[in-house]
Parts: structure tokens; sequence; C-alpha cells
């Protein structure tokens, strides 16, 4: 794992963000949650962390709740730690921007 504190960049939208930091020894069932002791909307500017989404509150029906969806509520089912592990299976993935954008032109 790396152990940075650097945010990656996204490959395709909606995307769910790598974590940055080790996770060893997080209690995540359903009696606790340590991500969300910095990571509750409540708790991000104290410890300087990103803030679950607002989506992360809401329900099936799209209304907002006074605490995490227990659909939202395991982050790693989504978020994975980085990990610096060397590729495995070659990947020809382009993001949108590139996709969308014109190919160079040749130089005459």
């Amino acid at each position: 794992m790396e152990n940075a504190d650097l945010r990656r960049a996204r490959a395709y939208p909606m995307q769910p963000p790598t974590i940055p930091h080790t996770i060893d020894g997080y209690q995540v069932d359903r009696n606790s949650n340590r991500c969300m002791l910095c990571h509750a909307r409540a708790n991000a500017a104290t410890f300087q962390a990103p803030p679950v989404s607002v989506t992360h509150y809401m329900d099936r029906d799209d209304q907002f709740l006074a605490t995490i969806s227990p659909r939202r509520y395991f982050c790693n089912q989504c978020h994975v730690v980085q990990t610096d592990a060397p590729v495995l299976v070659a990947n020809q993935f382009r993001d949108i921007d590139s996709v969308l954008s014109p190919p160079p032109t040749a130089k005459e």
C-alpha cells in the first residue's frame, strides 16, 4: 500500500476515489465505522479530510437522512486503498478528455 496521503485523479466520471492512506486496523462493521470519525461531514474540517458526498446521506428514494445511508456504510465495497502494485493486465483505457480531444496533427 502507498501512504502518500495524496489524492489521485479519477479515471472516469463517478469513480469512487481511492483511499490515500493506510486503513489497517480500522473497524468497519455494523457497530462502528472508523472512516466516519474523520470523513463525516460534521468532522471533516476538524480533521482536514474530504467529507463523504451528500449522496452517501440519501436513501434509495433520494430522501436525505440524518446519518450515513446503510447502503453506503461499508466504505470498502467501493473505495480501495492506493497501491503501487505492478500492472498485471495491459489496459488501453482512455479517459473522456482524451477521447473527445482531436488527435495531434502531423507536422509537415
